[in-house]
């Protein structure tokens, strides 16, 4: 498996700043889980081609990759803990009130991700997420935790769930 946090030589330094200032703010907002989700989504950023990364100011970008992840883990929901607003992501980055959300808006945009997207969900939400566990069976759109454990398997081993359920209990 390719090393999440990988990124082009050349944009090395782009990574490190954008990741320092990310992980500043789950440090003081937010919690280590949305640190490790925003260092990956910066690595993603800075391997597409042409990366979005490479033009415009570090700050703007975190902001924007804490608003995204923010945004697919519900972190906006003050029932949620933790939970943010727009306005902590802007004071803190000291951003336009409109940037965190311009920025997410173009992440989320090529990256196609939407609330509750799999591969965006923070670990710890992952049992709860619907979209997860969602599988395709014979044209039949199932929920795979109440599949027969044979298909649960199946599914695991084609990486269309992340584990089998009643392993995890």
């Amino acid at each position: 498996m390719k090393d999440p946090y990988s990124v082009p030589k050349s944009m090395q330094e782009t990574y490190d700043a954008i990741t320092t200032l990310t992980d500043g703010f789950c440090a003081a907002k937010l919690n280590e889980e949305y640190a490790d989700m925003c260092r990956v989504m910066t690595a993603k950023l800075c391997r597409k081609r042409p990366s979005p990364l490479a033009s415009g100011q570090a700050k703007n970008w975190a902001a924007g990759i804490v608003h995204a992840i923010g945004t697919v883990n519900f972190a906006f929901d003050r029932s949620q803990t933790p939970h943010i607003s727009t306005p902590d992501i802007s004071n803190y980055f000291e951003v336009g009130k409109g940037s965190p959300a311009s920025k997410s808006k173009v992440i989320r945009d090529l990256f196609r991700i939407g609330l509750m997207e799999p591969e965006w969900t923070l670990p710890s939400r992952i049992e709860k997420n619907p979209m997860v566990w969602f599988v395709s069976v014979n044209g039949m759109v199932t929920d795979a935790r109440y599949l027969p454990r044979y298909l649960q398997e199946e599914a695991y081993r084609k990486g269309l769930i992340p584990y089998i359920p009643a392993d995890r209990e």
